[in-house]
């Protein structure tokens, strides 16, 4: 792992990756979950960088995540794409492994898209479907907040709306025939799958889907100011509910297949950002 504080390492990554752009700035930062890549999202005018040409930024280790970021254009906008995430159960402390947003942030996006593979609790969430997330229940017991205090944004965050609202109903109006289903995403340390006890427990408490990530970035990006849309695969159902066993390269597999039909979204998702 790199050396240096997370602000060293947030300003050499934003160093690298203005030295290959060229001048170009991104508006809208995209994270890819489980499966995904980047060739499925159709950017114009691509610059990929490997992450481990990019200093300071963590590399990730899980099978399935992409290692390289991507600027490119979409939909009038320069989106800047992380084909690539990292996790707290990887070994790195969530201020590190969320650095990745802060460099986004520092380099020009005023928006996220962050996108993840869930399990499905709420009936009706079958593997394959996509999920809009209105709203996250961490259940991490982590925050990528502690520590020093941020050099940008506020102390204390706001998460009275952590996924925008006008977003939203921006993308389900372009989609009046065949809006998304939303809902609540749940999130655990991991790397471990949860047991059917805790799905039900989840289940009680409102949690729609389940995963591993997603949640410590968006409270970076909203500390940063960011304004940020959610969407999850359902690549599975979760334990308990189908009665099968759960297995990551079911997940991998789902993401996989999501592959068009996801890409699709995310450039409707681009194309319909409230200015």
């Amino acid at each position: 792992m790199p050396e240096g504080t997370v602000a060293d390492r947030v300003a050499s990554a934003v160093s690298s990756l203005e030295k290959r752009f060229g001048g170009r700035s991104p508006t809208v930062g995209l994270v890819l979950g489980s499966g995904l890549a980047a060739t499925d999202v159709g950017l114009v005018d691509p610059i990929e960088v490997a992450i481990a040409d990019i200093e300071g930024l963590p590399a990730p280790s899980v099978k399935g995540h992409g290692s390289s970021w991507t600027l490119g254009r979409l939909e009038e906008e320069e989106v800047l794409l992380a084909s690539g995430r990292v996790h707290a159960y990887e070994g790195f402390p969530l201020a590190v492994a969320t650095i990745g947003i802060r460099v986004m942030a520092l380099l020009g996006c005023q928006a996220l898209v962050v996108t993840n593979a869930a399990g499905g609790i709420r009936a009706g969430l079958a593997p394959g479907m996509l999920m809009l997330i209105n709203d996250h229940i961490n259940f991490a017991g982590r925050s990528p907040l502690i520590g020093p205090p941020p050099d940008r944004g506020e102390r204390i965050v706001d998460l009275s709306e952590p996924y925008s609202l006008r977003w939203r109903q921006a993308l389900q109006a372009r989609r009046a025939d065949a809006p998304l289903p939303e809902g609540v995403y749940g999130v655990c340390l991991g790397p471990q799958y949860e047991t059917a006890s805790e799905i039900e427990m989840f289940r009680l408490l409102g949690v729609d889907a389940v995963g591993m990530s997603t949640v410590p970035e968006v409270i970076v990006a909203r500390q940063e100011g960011m304004e940020v849309l959610g969407i999850s695969l359902i690549s599975n159902y979760a334990c308990g509910i189908s009665g099968e066993t759960l297995s990551h390269q079911e997940v991998i597999s789902a993401g996989v297949a999501a592959r068009d039909r996801f890409g699709k979204i995310l450039q409707l998702a681009i194309a319909s950002r409230p200015r």
